[in-house]
């Protein structure tokens, strides 16, 4: 519960100008009307340009900002990758058209209020992380629940990845 997992819509994407290997997108992450985050992900090697744009993703939105290659990375795009390291894909939420921007992901029974920065002295998201991942029905879980998503209507919607099974989610 400490963990602010939020589902996020990439507006834009771009090449980062000094990193051959970096993506720099502005995400619409629930913070307020038009107010954007900037989010810097290794993925060019992975995920076409085109396939960054207009879509939407799961993020990690209370992780200390940091300075990649000298942009501010305010969040960071969850991704499951194969075990072979053969492919690395984007979270999403199953069902798009129910969903909007900061809507929060909670795993059943763990629900709680997030910190607002993890510290990171404390290694809460390394001490977690391991135990996300993705199943033969390509859903994301944690511990063997389902990443969950409480839309405004009420409803829920699970999060999932195009074809990875049985990968990590990082």
């Amino acid at each position: 519960s400490r963990l602010d997992i939020r589902v996020g819509f990439i507006h834009s994407c771009k090449k980062h100008p000094d990193a051959d290997s970096l993506y720099v997108e502005e995400i619409d992450l629930g913070d307020g009307a038009g107010v954007h985050r900037t989010v810097v992900s290794g993925l060019v090697r992975w995920v076409p340009i085109e396939e960054m744009q207009n879509r939407w993703v799961i993020c990690l939105a209370n992780l200390k900002p940091a300075s990649m290659r000298g942009i501010k990375s305010e969040a960071m795009v969850l991704c499951a990758t194969a075990n072979d390291g053969s492919k690395v894909e984007l979270l999403a939420p199953v069902d798009t058209s129910k969903v909007q921007p900061g809507d929060r992901v909670f795993f059943e029974g763990m629900e709680g209020e997030p910190e607002k920065i993890l510290p990171p002295k404390k290694k809460y998201w390394e001490a977690v992380q391991p135990d996300f991942k993705t199943e033969d029905d390509t859903l994301a879980y944690f511990q063997g629940k389902p990443f969950l998503i409480k839309t405004a209507s009420g409803e829920t919607v699970k999060c999932k990845v195009a074809t990875v099974q049985g990968g990590g989610i990082k």
